[in-house]
């Protein structure tokens, strides 16, 4: 998008619509926390409260689960300015009468799922996909989501690796602030980062493999 596209975005929609996306179990809720220490306003019901899986919240709104068969997306515009989180599914769904600057979390996806099937466990749940063809879902989802969110010009992009947060928060802190850019505090962002909460771990995933 060129740079008068970009001023012209600006004036017509004011501040961002600043969407917290990934898969799920990628870290959004730990970059939502950041968020909100950094001082921006969260858009969240509290309706799924923390647990053991996310000891530290969810910061979810359970509005945003019907983005893709909710014919009134108007509501959307009284997120301006603050933060949301939208898995990457229903990025698409987002309408394009706002700005969105989006941080997208990127987390390995074995660890993802190994995240998933944990808490799938501890809620005696069963999943009826296996492994091998979730692990195909997760990345034909990235493949899509990243074409999409590169050729929709409602969309301002940056990705941050889980891993890289967790390992040396206050480089990350400072890129998510100036991307942000509404003077969130990034010293403040960096210290909420909790490094015992990393529990699935590429290296300790490696020697088993996925069901079939």
């Amino acid at each position: 998008m060129s740079a008068l596209q970009t001023l012209w975005r600006r004036v017509r929609h004011g501040q961002p619509v600043v969407v917290v996306s990934g898969l799920p179990r990628s870290g959004t809720s730990m970059a939502m926390k950041m968020l909100e220490a950094g001082g921006l306003s969260l858009v969240t019901d509290g309706i799924r409260t923390a647990d053991e899986d996310n000891p530290k919240g969810y910061y979810e709104l359970e509005r945003v689960k019907n983005l893709n068969r909710d014919t009134d997306r108007a509501w959307l515009r009284d997120c301006r300015g603050k933060g949301i989180k939208v898995i990457s599914y229903l990025l698409r769904s987002l309408p394009p009468a706002n700005r969105y600057k989006v941080l997208f979390m990127n987390r390995d996806v074995l660890e993802v799922l190994a995240s998933q099937q944990k808490m799938l466990d501890r809620r005696g749940e069963v999943s009826e996909t296996s492994d091998d063809r979730m692990v195909a879902l997760y990345e034909k989802d990235l493949r899509d989501v990243r074409f999409m969110l590169t050729r929709r010009a409602q969309f301002d992009v940056l990705e941050v690796g889980y891993a890289d947060v967790l390992k040396d928060p206050a480089p990350h802190a400072r890129r998510i602030a100036e991307f942000v850019g509404l003077s969130l505090d990034a010293g403040k962002m960096a210290r909420v980062v909790d490094a015992t909460l990393y529990r699935n771990r590429s290296a300790d995933l490696s020697t088993s493999t996925p069901k079939g």
